[in-house]
C-alpha cells in the first residue's frame, strides 16, 4: 500500500466517523432515485452499512438493481466549503444482510446510531451492506482521487 493510499484511507475513516448521514443513489426503472440514510462503514472500508424499511421505493430499487452509489460529505454550506469540504462517492453493490453477519453488522451500526435500535430490529426493516468497489474523493474544490477497494 502506498503512502497516498494510507492517507486516503485515514481521511475516509475520519470523514465516515464524523458524518451520520449519506445520500444513497439507486435506480428506479430508468431514473435515478436518491435518499438520505444513516450509515456506518466497516473499519477496512470494504463495506458500508445502512437500514431501510422493506415497504419503500428504495428497497424495491435495491432488489431490482443492486448497483448503487453513496455520497458522504462534510460541507457546512459556507463559502469555505470550496477549500475545506471533502466529498466521497462510494460505488458498489448492495445486498441485504442475512445469516451469520447480521448480528455483527447490526451491532456496528447501532454503535453509531444507537437511537435507531427499534427501527433496525423491526421486522419491517432490512439491513443492507454495500460492497464497495471504489471511492472517488473530491477535496480542495476540484482535486479528485480514486481509491480502489480490494475484496
Amino acid at each position: 500500500m502506498t503512502d497516498d493510499e494510507v492517507q486516503l484511507k485515514k481521511l475516509l475513516r475520519e470523514l465516515f466517523r464524523s458524518q451520520l448521514f449519506a445520500a444513497l443513489a439507486t435506480q428506479q426503472l430508468t431514473r435515478p432515485y436518491s435518499n438520505l440514510v444513516a450509515f456506518v462503514a466497516t473499519d477496512d472500508l470494504k463495506n458500508i452499512i445502512f437500514a431501510t424499511r422493506r415497504a419503500t421505493n428504495k428497497y424495491s430499487n435495491l432488489l431490482s438493481n443492486n448497483n448503487v452509489s453513496m455520497l458522504i460529505d462534510n460541507r457546512t454550506n459556507r463559502d469555505s466549503d470550496f477549500r475545506n469540504a471533502v466529498a466521497v462517492t462510494a460505488i458498489g453493490l448492495a445486498e441485504e444482510v442475512r445469516g451469520n453477519q447480521i448480528d455483527d453488522l447490526r451491532s456496528l451500526y447501532l454503535i453509531k446510531h444507537h437511537n435507531l435500535e427499534k427501527f433496525v430490529y423491526s421486522s419491517d426493516s432490512a439491513l443492507f451492506k454495500i460492497k464497495v468497489k471504489r471511492y472517488y474523493i473530491v477535496r480542495n474544490f476540484q482535486e479528485v482521487m480514486e481509491l480502489k477497494v480490494e475484496g
